[in-house]
C-alpha cells in the first residue's frame, strides 16, 4: 500500500526545512571571498564567519528537543521558519561583520532545530514500511537546497552586480522560508505527540487521514509504549539505560562530519581555486557536485528500506575513504589537478547514497518515543559540534600545513567509521518505532549489531 496524498503532503512540508537547511549552510561558499575582501578577514576570520552559523545549530539542536516536546514539532518548525526569514534578510542588509555574525547565528538556530524536528515529525507520521524513504525526503531537500544554493550563486554572479552581489546571494533564501512558513499551517500535529498529551481522538484522526491501514491498532501500540514509560516521561536523556541509542546517535553524527563533507561543501570554491580553477569555473564545478549529490541521494532513498541502513553505511564509508585519499594525493604531489573534480564527485555520490540518506533516518529511529526529540537533539548536536570544529579550523589548517593534511585526516576517520559500523551498528529496516525501541534498550553496544538483526 502506497502512502496517500495527505501523508506525502505532510512529509514534504516537514522536509522543506531541509531545503532551507541545505541552502543556508552552503550559500556561504559563494560569498566567502567577497566577505573576506569587504571585512578584511584573516583565515581565522573566514573560519568564524562559517562557524558562527554552526554554533547556532548546536544550540538549536539541543533546545529543539525540549521545545518540541512541549509545543510539538509542527509549532516549533513554524518558529524555525521565522528564524530563516530573519536570518536571510538580516544577513543581506547587515551593516558590519558583527551584525552579519548575529544574523548567521540566528539562521543556525533555525537550521539546528529543523534538522531535529523535521525528521522527527516525518518519522512519527510514517508507517514502518515507508519510514526510511519518507524521512529520507528531508535529506533529499537538504541536497536540493545545496544544489539550489550553488546554482543561485552562479546565476547571480552572471548578473555582475558588483558590491551588492553577495547580499543578493544570501537574500534569496527568504523566498523558500516564507513558503515553508505558509505550508506549515496546512499540516496536522504528530499523532504520537497528540497521544502523549492525552489527545487520543486527535491522534486517531491524524492516523486515519494519513492512511494508516489500522489506525486503532496503531494508536493502541503508541499508547502502550507511552504507558510503559509514563513514570519516566520527564527523565533526562543521559541515563545509563539509553547508552546504546546515545552511542549510535552520537557516533553517526560525528562520523558524518569526520568525512569532511560539510567543510568541502562550505569551502568548495576555495578548494577549486587552490587547485587552479577560476571563480566562475569553480561555481560550475560546484553545480556538478551539487547535482551529483541530489541524484545519488535519490538512489540512497530508494535503497534504504530494501538494502538497509547498515549496508549503505558500509559501502559508502569504504568508497569515500578511497576518494578522500585520492584528493590528499593530488594536493600532496601537486599533480593531476584535472582528477580533483572526479574524486570529489565520486566522494559526494557515495556519501549521498549512504550517510547522507541514512543519518537523519537512523537518529530518528533509535530512541524511545518520549525522549525521541531529546535524543535526536543529542545526535544532531554531535553532528553540528563536529561540523563547527572542522569548519572553523579547516581554512587555517590548509593554509599552515598544506591542503593535503585535512584530507588525509578525513580519509583515516572514514576508515574508522567503517570498522565502527561493521562491528557495533544494528540494522533497523522493517521494524516499527515501538518494536525497535524495545529491542535497542535491551542491547549492549558490542553485542547489539548481531542481536537486533536476529528478528
Amino acid at each position: 500500500m502506497r502512502p496517500n496524498s495527505n501523508l506525502i503532503k505532510a512529509s514534504l512540508t516537514g522536509a522543506l526545512g531541509g531545503l532551507l537547511f541545505g541552502f543556508d549552510t552552503v550559500v556561504i561558499s559563494g560569498v566567502i571571498a567577497a566577505l573576506t575582501a569587504q571585512f578584511h578577514l584573516s583565515a581565522y576570520g573566514e573560519g568564524w564567519t562559517v562557524a558562527i552559523a554552526l554554533i547556532g545549530t548546536v544550540v538549536g539542536s539541543f533546545g529543539a528537543g525540549v521545545v518540541g516536546n512541549k509545543l510539538g514539532s509542527r509549532e516549533t518548525l513554524r518558529l524555525t521558519a521565522l528564524l530563516y526569514i530573519i536570518s536571510a534578510l538580516g544577513s543581506a542588509l547587515c551593516w558590519s561583520w558583527t551584525s552579519l555574525m548575529v544574523f548567521r547565528f540566528l539562521g543556525g538556530l533555525g537550521i539546528g532545530a529543523s534538522s531535529v524536528l523535521g525528521p522527527v515529525y516525518i518519522a512519527e507520521l510514517s508507517p514502518a514500511k515507508w519510514r526510511g524513504r519518507l524521512v529520507g525526503t528531508f535529506q533529499f531537500n537538504v541536497v536540493l537546497g545545496i544544489l539550489l544554493a550553488y546554482t543561485s550563486n552562479y546565476g547571480i554572479r552572471l548578473l555582475h552586480l558588483g558590491a551588492m552581489e553577495w547580499r543578493w546571494q544570501v537574500a534569496v533564501a527568504a523566498i523558500p522560508a516564507i513558503l515553508f512558513l505558509i505550508l506549515l499551517f496546512g499540516i496536522p500535529r504528530s499523532p504520537r505527540w497528540s497521544a502523549a498529551h492525552n489527545r487520543s481522538q486527535e491522534a486517531l484522526d491524524v492516523l486515519r487521514i494519513m492512511g494508516d491501514p489500522n489506525p486503532e491498532a496503531e494508536l493502541a501500540d503508541i499508547q502502550a509504549a507511552l504507558a510503559e514509560e509514563h513514570a519516566s516521561a520527564r527523565e533526562p536523556i543521559f541515563k545509563w539505560k539509553y547508552r546504546y541509542p546515545l552511542f549510535l546517535a552520537i557516533t553517526i553524527g560525528a562520523f558524518n562530519q569526520l568525512t569532511g563533507i560539510n567543510a568541502i561543501l562550505y569551502y568548495l570554491n576555495n578548494i577549486f581555486q587552490s587547485a587552479g580553477f577560476s571563480q566562475l569555473s569553480g561555481d560550475q564545478q560546484a553545480i556538478a557536485i551539487g547535482f551529483t549529490n541530489l541524484v545519488f541521494t535519490m538512489v540512497g532513498m530508494s535503497a534504504i528500506d530494501k538494502l538497509g541502513r547498515k549496508t549503505l553505511l558500509l559501502v559508502g564509508a569504504a568508497a569515500d575513504a578511497a576518494c578522500l585519499a585520492g584528493v590528499a594525493w593530488i594536493y600532496a604531489t601537486h599533480t593531476h589537478a584535472n582528477l580533483l573534480v572526479w574524486f570529489l564527485i565520486t566522494f559526494i555520490a557515495f556519501f549521498a547514497l549512504s550517510q547522507g540518506a541514512v543519518i537523519w533516518v537512523y537518529i530518528g529511529e533509535v530512541f524511545p518515543n518520549h525522549v525521541r526529540s531529546k535524543g535526536q537533539g543529542v545526535g544532531n548536536a554531535s553532528h553540528w559540534t563536529m561540523n563547527t570544529v572542522i569548519s572553523l579550523v579547516f581554512p587555517a589548517t590548509a593554509a599552515y600545513f598544506g591542503q593535503s593534511i585535512p584530507f588525509v585526516f578525513f580519509a583515516v576517520m572514514t576508515g574508522v567509521q567503517f570498522l565502527t559500523v561493521l562491528f557495533t551498528y544494528p540494522e533497523s529496516k522493517g521494524l516499527s518505532l515501538e518494536e525497535l525501541q524495545r529491542r535497542l534498550l535491551k542491547q549492549d553496544v558490542l553485542s547489539a549489531g548481531a542481536a537486533v538483526e536476529e528478528r
